[in-house]
């Protein structure tokens, strides 16, 4: 009935595998759903009605055959590799040439910033990254109508709701949960992702990294906030580093300034990523508003405080001299190597 059903056989019965491949190998020829036992199963509705019995007992066989045999090469295969398990190590082989990870550039430039502020006596604070209005804007002194809130610039999960919730555009959420649940004097940093609808190119992105900073006590002074980020940007780039603060406007500070320092990429010479002018802005700062305190429940007449917020993928771009925010999200090893 079927012509070559003892070649078929004698195929199974001597067939080995030594490895999972040669397995693999031996389901798809016989087994699997383009296998020989099916491309059989697909011609009985080509056999005569008469000889439909016989034809599908031979199918039986072969199938059972491939069965047993199958079952038969993977019990051996797993003894082969428990033998291989309990096998003494050959000390005389030479070593394997792997080589060891680094940690990602971002990461490295993580852990130096908690490094620093912790030695000021900041603690470390995190919160969630798909936050409410409430957090994200009007707590933070956002009117109604500013520019942020649009679809535009934000990530919205849902909008037009009562409470709408939106991928975090900065870390500055954090400090809002902060001063909710803590009163006076309170220092802290918080480090994470953060999320803006932004064209990506060589210096922006949808998704980046940032470190947002407050300190709220007694007689706290625009000159404490300078004096901590000249701390902050020396001890990270070195004493040679220029700084320079510009008035600036930020709905949660007041006042408000951005910090640039000198470019270490170019050295002040011009480049892509000062945009030709010798000074990379790394973040904005100011005094909190006393609108932000009222909404903590903390009392501006007697406290007040300062805040700070910083992208580190701006920071690792100034350190190693990258050119392009793009490499940090592309996993490029060759480029992830340079770091180890």
């Amino acid at each position: 009935m079927i012509p070559h059903i003892d070649q078929l056989l004698t195929e199974i019965e001597q067939y080995t595998a030594q490895n999972k491949e040669q397995l693999e190998q031996f389901k798809s020829q016989y087994t699997g759903k383009k296998g020989v036992l099916q491309d059989l199963l697909d011609q009985i509705k080509n056999i005569p009605a008469e000889q439909r019995k016989e034809y599908g007992q031979q199918v039986n066989k072969i199938k059972e055959a491939a069965q047993e045999k199958l079952k038969a090469l993977t019990e051996q295969l797993e003894n082969l590799q428990a033998a291989n398990v309990n096998k003494p190590h050959d000390l005389t082989l030479p070593v394997i040439p792997d080589g060891l990870g680094a940690l990602h550039p971002l990461t490295q430039t993580t852990r130096r910033v908690i490094q620093i502020f912790e030695r000021m006596g900041f603690n470390i604070s995190d919160g969630p990254e798909i936050e409410d209005d409430w957090h994200n804007f009007t707590a933070l002194n956002f009117p109604l109508n500013h520019p942020a809130r649009d679809m535009q610039d934000t990530f919205f999960i849902s909008k037009g709701s009562d409470n709408d919730m939106a991928l975090r555009t900065h870390t500055s959420s954090v400090q809002v949960r902060v001063m909710e649940k803590m009163q006076p004097p309170m220092r802290t940093v918080s480090i994470g992702r953060v999320y803006r609808n932004e064209a990506i190119s060589v210096r922006a992105h949808c998704l980046f990294h940032q470190v947002e900073g407050f300190y709220v006590a007694k007689n706290v002074s625009f000159k404490d906030l300078k004096d901590t980020l000249y701390h902050f940007v020396r001890e990270l780039f070195g004493n040679e580093t220029k700084i320079r603060f510009r008035p600036s406007f930020f709905p949660f500070t007041e006042p408000s300034a951005e910090m640039d320092i000198s470019c270490h990429i170019c050295g002040g010479k011009g480049c892509n990523v000062c945009k030709h002018s010798g000074w990379v802005e790394i973040g904005g700062c100011g005094m909190i508003d006393p609108n932000v305190m009222k909404n903590c429940n903390i009392d501006p007449e007697e406290y007040t405080g300062f805040a700070f917020g910083m992208g580190i993928e701006r920071i690792t771009m100034l350190r190693n001299q990258i050119k392009d925010i793009r490499l940090f999200t592309e996993n490029d090893v060759r480029f992830l190597k340079q770091f180890s």
